[in-house]
């Protein structure tokens, strides 16, 4: 940090614990002392203490106290977090951190974490307060104009700060919920109000990669990999095998041993939230299994951390219910992406911070127009590996699939409500020989990783679902019951290593629990925060 910085950094001591207080810059107008969670206050040269903190939890984030970075060239120092607790959808406490970013101009930001990727914001005046509709009031997905930019309304929550530490640039609100709205427009950016702060709150930014900031100071910086693992283990709340997430985001790990999902949100030594689950399908592709895939332009190594298989919910009872799978993807610098297998071929999806711009009933993003093609409600029923985000038992999100149009019809876009947030996600469509080539598939699974895309959806499915009928009648009625393997017919069509003899070998085993098929869906996305 230059000397002119240093200049402007303020000392005390904690007027309960007598512990060191420092203030690096002079309009921070509080700080939470580390040592004993001391809400102080700053009012000239003296502390005033008017609380104490919650104490944190063990985010397992990368990122701690005096780390330093640079962003477009100017560097920054993190001297502050906080820890904000919101009601989900479901009524579960999710929680987000913000970090306070003191640029060494002077500046002040923050960063922020947003579905495995990261946020810089910045405070945005000028804002007519007295223009704005009534953001409590509008629906999630709503078109609205602010700041000469139009935005869609893409989350409303009740937050309230549930645990802080360090220098902060407000005193933030621990005895209640205030609603926290946050825009999003084409140009990828992020708009955050505050609308019950008199005045109003506004923070303007847009995602940025943890890579590019040129961090220095990481937690894990200088430790192996062993040690972090070890310091992160805990108990599975259902049979006690140890669990050592491997990732720092990791909010959801899949038990090996007896497949319970258990929920880290609560940290290390806190009471883990956990439930068991069915059996599902082993994964055609084995998690920790590293492939080097091009994802949307890039080309970068990919690893597997997570697996899920989804359905869809049909209104229509006459409707048959369509399955697909999905891989979470890891790369240390990129995020998260997901490889998605699907009825009618696999594409590779993530989470984007934006959304796309509405053009007479089609949407464009990036240049690219999109069409819809399916509007569904979408049940996550098997997990494995790790996710980070929270993973429900029976998660249900309301979904809309679009493809490109043209020349661009390779591209895919999905949007991912849940409660009252959007999750756009964005990609484009492989082929099976690519998924086999990055992930290094041996030749004699090529009939399990085969598509037909070429085929219209609704035929395809047509026939697919008068196939799984007949198989599943077949299977029920016993009429094959004197050979040794009851799907033997399936997989000398589809292979023995496919999906459709997996999940015949499944229903015969369970007799209807087990879930399959792969149709319909391109990504969950994650949820927010």
């Amino acid at each position: 940090m230059s000397d002119q910085t240093r200049q402007r950094a303020w000392r005390a001591l904690c007027t309960r614990c007598g512990a060191p207080v420092e203030f690096q810059s002079a309009a921070s107008p509080m700080a939470v002392c580390s040592y004993c969670r001391s809400t102080l206050v700053r009012d000239g040269e003296t502390l005033s203490r008017i609380g104490e903190s919650a104490e944190l939890f063990d985010d397992h984030s990368p990122l701690s106290l005096g780390v330093r970075g640079k962003l477009q060239g100017e560097a920054f120092t993190l001297v502050g977090r906080i820890q904000l607790a919101y009601l989900d959808a479901d009524g579960e406490t999710g929680r987000w951190t913000e970090w306070h970013a003191l640029f060494d101009n002077g500046r002040s930001g923050t960063l922020s974490e947003d579905n495995g990727a990261y946020v810089f914001t910045f405070p945005l005046s000028g804002v007519d307060e007295a223009s704005l509709p009534d953001l409590l009031r509008l629906g999630v997905g709503s078109p609205i104009y602010v700041a000469g930019r139009d935005w869609v309304l893409s989350s409303r929550v009740q937050a309230k700060a549930h645990a802080a530490m360090g220098e902060l640039p407000d005193l933030p609100n621990f005895k209640s919920a205030q609603p926290v709205v946050e825009l999003r427009n084409p140009q990828g950016e992020i708009l955050s109000i505050e609308p019950q702060r008199k005045p109003m709150r506004f923070d303007l930014g847009r995602s940025v990669s943890l890579n590019d900031l040129q961090l220095t100071g990481l937690a894990g910086d200088g430790r192996s990999k062993e040690a972090s693992m070890a310091a992160r283990s805990v108990e599975c709340p259902q049979c006690g095998t140890d669990l050592a997430p491997s990732l720092d985001t990791t909010q959801t790990i899949v038990c090996g041993s007896c497949h319970s999902v258990v929920d880290l949100r609560s940290g290390v030594g806190g009471k883990l939230k956990s439930y068991k689950q069915n059996n599902g399908l082993e994964p055609l592709i084995p998690l920790g299994t590293v492939a080097t895939l091009k994802v949307l332009g890039e080309v970068g190594n990919w690893q597997v951390v997570g697996y899920q298989e989804r359905c869809d919910q049909p209104s229509d009872p006459e409707e048959e219910t369509t399955f697909w799978r999905e891989y979470l993807l890891y790369n240390q610098k990129r995020g998260f992406v997901f490889l998605v297998d699907a009825e009618d071929g696999w594409s590779v999806v993530r989470p984007v911070t934006g959304v796309p711009a509405s053009r007479r009933g089609d949407i464009e993003w990036q240049g690219v127009r999109y069409r819809k093609r399916y509007t569904y409600t979408a049940k996550t029923t098997y997990v494995l590996g790790e996710f980070y985000w929270p993973v429900r038992k029976e998660q249900r999100t309301l979904n809309m699939d679009y493809a490109g149009e043209g020349a661009q019809a390779h591209r895919r876009l999905n949007c991912e409500q849940t409660g009252q947030e959007l999750v756009w996600s964005a990609g484009e469509t492989i082929t099976a020989a690519e998924v086999m080539a990055a992930f290094r598939i041996a030749p004699k699974q090529a009939r399990s990783f085969q598509r037909d895309a070429s085929l219209s959806s609704d035929s395809t499915q047509r026939w697919q679902v008068i196939m799984w009928l007949v198989v599943a009648a077949v299977i029920v009625m016993g009429v094959v019951n004197g050979c040794t393997d009851e799907c033997q017919d399936t997989k000398e069509r589809y292979g023995e290593y496919s999906n459709e003899y997996r999940q015949c070998r499944e229903y015969s085993r369970s007799h209807g629990s087990g879930h399959g098929g792969s149709y319909g869906g391109y990504s969950s996305g994650g949820s927010h925060k």
